[in-house]
């Protein structure tokens, strides 16, 4: 929807799709792929944890609290767990951070979206900590009401990364002419309301 809106082209929840086959493979590929750097991520903190408070289960919230923030063993944890997370955090940044956009504005393999995005991080490693920053703190701040918040975050966060993508990596030799505005710019004032610019125009 965001390439959408930057063609100048009209915007609805219809054009929620993809529009190749190799799109839809790519980022169901590149989710699984997430989602296994997720679960190792699991199975090293559960380690973390063993390592030092073993198995033993504690009976309470208020028990678990104590041991974390008021013994040695839970300040190891704390300092080792958020050391290892944070080599996670900047994984999964490294991999993804312009690789999903690519994959549904090109039609290229998942590879080459992860290599392209690995190497924007390479060329631009400040910039691209403080949006991982960013995302990371909007995320936070989105959880706070009950993850509520989400709603607004994730689909700004989605807006914003697209046009991450578009600022960082070149443009390819034979873009779409979808990419050609065709009508008047859309403003951030416009926004819900330019979701429904196609059932505007049928009016």
């Amino acid at each position: 929807m965001s390439r959408r809106r930057e063609a100048g082209q009209p915007v609805s929840f219809g054009h929620l799709y993809l529009s190749h086959t190799r799109s839809r493979v790519g980022i169901a590929v590149l989710g699984l792929v997430l989602l296994a750097i997720f679960l190792c991520w699991l199975g090293v903190a559960r380690q973390i944890y063993i390592a030092n408070f073993g198995y033993a289960v504690p009976e309470t919230i208020t028990e678990f609290a104590r041991a974390v923030l008021f013994t040695p063993a839970g300040w190891t944890m704390i300092v080792v767990g958020n050391i290892v997370g944070f080599l996670f955090a900047v994984v999964v940044l490294t991999i993804s951070v312009v690789s999903f956009p690519m994959l549904i504005d090109r039609d290229v393999s998942v590879g080459t979206a992860v290599l392209t995005s690995v190497r924007a991080v390479m060329v631009n490693p400040i910039n691209m900590s403080l949006w991982g920053l960013i995302v990371a703190g909007l995320l936070f701040l989105g959880s706070l009401p009950l993850f509520l918040g989400l709603v607004i975050v994730l689909p700004v966060l989605g807006h914003a990364t697209w046009h991450l993508y578009r600022r960082v990596v070149e443009p390819g030799p034979s873009e779409s002419h979808e990419l050609h505005p065709t009508r008047s710019r859309n403003y951030a004032a416009d926004f819900p309301v330019a979701l429904f610019y196609s059932w505007r125009e049928k009016e």
